[in-house]
């Protein structure tokens, strides 16, 4: 039986999987089960920020899994603390405190709950507690229950209800709508800084600026979802800063990046003061949340290498580095089915003109160019219907780039003639 067979009989179909079988990666570059070697511009989604098997990260995980692999987070696990200590200082830069989590979608969650506990100590004017979170149109925030609640996408919801309840969605990048949103029940608002998922699109300086300014207005946390964007993938450590680096916000989630290639999650929560005494950090107290797995001494042997490398290496400038040379080169193209290029630093989205390819039953038109650059050897990801998003290793070399462009280029070339 071979692996699509094995997988028809045995693995649940919630993804619509291309029709791949990886085996081996080296840097920037995978190998199928046949041989055949592609140029990995999806690197897992955004997971594999340093390349495949990069020597810092596999040495890591080798000499941890030697030394203890997990322990319970009843006890003091050194390498959690060393990688909080690390995220605050070196990324954040804002004092502040970490929980340690598996993935985004329960880093989200672990937002959310913190939204609650601030709704029930800063309460209403009646005394009532508040509870609502406002997220915002083609928002992405994870799986489970509440991290899809919080995702304001209707595909997302279908066959699901009823969800949980206390969300708001309101326009990006529409301060006018976002203010009309506000309620008295409201106690935070949520955004990527960047959206993955929802096609590329950034928030702007004004938008981020507004939103402080309402949040101040109205005493509601700022929380931002950089699980796709963070830790150096669009040209800073924290994506926010790409956009409005003066803003301060109170809660982020991350996941992705960070380990490379390792399951980990984690949110940081602000140290600032919420009343005369009490800091908002202190909130999620013991009892408040937890995690079996999360923050385990392998995990984090893992993300401190990967973090590591990132700061090393200065990814985060070259991550800005490499973008210049991709819009320099996107500038220079006849742009017949790619309209405009969205993003960051290596989240970077190209968006289709309507109507540019020939349209394919069952399938976007982000999915039909994807399944084409596999053909030519260069793998990417969808974005939405209409965005094609590319997510190279931060790593990636500016040869590595050029290929990957005469490969985009290409391919367009020959569904424009089709």
């Amino acid at each position: 039986m071979n692996t699509a067979d094995t997988f028809a009989q045995y693995v649940l179909p919630t993804y619509g999987r291309f029709p791949i079988v990886p085996v081996k990666g080296r840097g920037t570059y995978l190998w199928d089960d046949q041989g055949k070697k592609y140029l990995d511009f999806c690197t897992g989604i955004a997971v594999c920020s340093i390349g495949h098997c990069h020597p810092a990260l596999t040495a890591a995980i080798q000499k941890q899994a030697g030394e203890l692999l997990h322990v319970s987070n009843l006890f003091q696990i050194p390498q959690q603390a060393e990688l909080a200590k690390v995220i605050v200082e070196n990324h954040v830069k804002i004092p502040g405190k970490v929980f340690f989590s598996n993935s985004g979608a329960e880093a989200n969650d672990g937002l959310i709950k913190m939204a609650r506990r601030f709704g029930h100590k800063n309460r209403q004017a009646n005394g009532e507690a508040r509870y609502e979170v406002i997220t915002f149109s083609q928002s992405f925030h994870g799986r489970t229950l509440g991290s899809m609640a919080a995702t304001a996408q209707a595909k997302i919801h279908e066959g699901f209800d009823p969800l949980l309840p206390g969300f708001r969605y309101s326009l990006f990048n529409d301060l006018t709508a976002l203010a009309s949103a506000i309620s008295p029940i409201t106690a935070a608002i949520l955004l990527e800084p960047i959206q993955g998922e929802g096609g590329v699109y950034s928030a702007t300086p004004e938008f981020l600026q507004g939103i402080v300014a309402l949040a101040k207005k109205h005493d509601l946390l700022v929380l931002f979802d950089e699980v796709q964007a963070g830790f150096g993938r669009c040209g800073d450590s924290m994506a926010w800063r790409t956009i409005c680096p003066e803003i301060e916000p109170d809660g982020i989630s991350w996941a992705k990046g960070m380990g490379g290639g390792f399951p980990i999650g984690s949110f940081w929560v602000n140290d600032r003061l919420i009343d005369d005494t009490t800091p908002l950090s202190s909130l999620m107290n013991p009892g408040s949340h937890g995690s079996t797995y999360g923050g385990n001494p392998l995990a984090c042997a893992a993300s401190l290498a990967v973090l590591e490398v990132i700061e090393t290496e200065k990814l985060s400038q070259h991550a800005q580095e490499m973008e210049a040379l991709i819009r320099k080169e996107f500038a220079t193209w006849d742009h017949s089915i790619f309209d405009d290029l969205r993003g960051a630093g290596l989240l970077l989205g190209f968006g289709i003109k309507a109507n540019s390819i020939p349209a394919v039953e069952g399938k976007t038109p982000a999915q039909v160019i994807v399944g084409e650059f596999i053909k030519h050897g260069l793998l990417t990801v969808p974005a939405g219907p209409n965005t094609v998003r590319i997510l190279p290793p931060l790593t990636v070399t500016a040869a590595e780039i050029h290929e990957a462009l005469t490969i985009i280029r290409t391919t367009l070339d020959t569904l424009t003639h089709a």
